[in-house]
């Protein structure tokens, strides 16, 4: 047996992959990885890589560098270009990153889950009142990004940016073994709310999650990096016009993104739990008037 093969062999079981990735001083450890990764050394660099390579199924072909700085220049990559086109129909919303789809389906009366039977409240996920009416009944997709996946992400439709909120929180593995063992997690870790309206009007928020080695989102209309260390006003009101598929940031590692629409979208066919989705495929459609 490969070192790469037992490696994968011990993380699948539950047990020890819980205690691997969540029974450990999570903060601390998502400091260090912060300091690390940023480490501009060619020996630093191609040992953090390799180390990474044989945790999980990291594939750079489609990197548009062959070379990187550093670790974190490696997580951040952009890819070549071409690879990930946006669905040009005005009727769909796109797919903001890679990942794996996880929960979605119906907000009813403001509760959605993490996974069946495990649910949780918008209010305590968004802690706003108005932005839980706006959104109360109606739709949500969760996007779960591995590690090793392209790590940004893009406006799923042409939009205008009103709204950033940053919600201090813990650091939490969000793969399916922690959201079966814990409950209201998303809601416990560091996320941001971004609120958009589309050009018709229809709201649509995205909250990216933060996650154990992550807690940082870059927000490039922003101009800043959110995360444990953002002191002072936690609201940034926005003004911002984006284009579908335009790049909005990206996550220091692999984490999730929540996607809240209203009651009349609907979900395409290609949304299926643990299916796994590219950014710029389609995700919800918008019922033609």
């Amino acid at each position: 047996m490969t070192m790469k093969s037992l490696i994968a062999s011990l993380t699948q079981q539950e047990d020890l992959n819980f205690l691997l990735t969540n029974r450990v001083p999570r903060a601390a450890l998502t400091r260090f990885m912060g300091w690390l990764s940023k480490i501009e050394n060619p020996l630093v660099r191609d040992f953090s890589i390799g180390c990474w390579k044989l945790f999980s199924d990291l594939d750079l072909s489609e990197a548009k560098k062959t070379q990187f700085r550093s670790l974190h220049d490696c997580f951040v990559r952009e890819l070549k270009p071409g690879l990930r086109p946006f669905d040009p129909d005005p009727s769909i919303v796109a797919s903001p990153s890679d990942g794996i789809v996880g929960a979605h389906g119906t907000i009813k009366d403001g509760e959605l889950y993490q996974i069946k039977g495990a649910p949780y409240s918008l209010l305590d996920l968004v802690g706003d009142p108005a932005l839980v009416e706006t959104h109360r009944n109606g739709k949500f997709v969760t996007l779960r990004l591995t590690s090793s996946m392209y790590h940004r992400f893009h406006a799923p439709h042409d939009a205008h940016v009103e709204r950033v909120t940053l919600i201090h929180g813990d650091t939490w593995n969000v793969n399916p073994i922690a959201l079966k063992r814990i409950e209201r997690l998303f809601c416990k870790n560091e996320r941001a709310v971004i609120r958009t309206r589309l050009r018709n009007g229809d709201a649509l928020t995205l909250v990216p999650v933060a996650a154990i080695l992550v807690a940082s989102i870059r927000l490039h209309f922003l101009d800043l990096v959110l995360n444990s260390q953002t002191e002072g006003a936690l609201q940034f009101p926005c003004d911002v016009d984006v284009t579908r598929g335009e790049e909005l940031g990206w996550f220091e590692h692999g984490s999730t993104i929540i996607l809240l629409a209203p009651e009349h979208f609907e979900l395409c066919d290609n949304v299926r739990e643990s299916g796994r989705i590219r950014a710029g495929e389609p995700l919800l459609r918008i019922p033609r008037a």
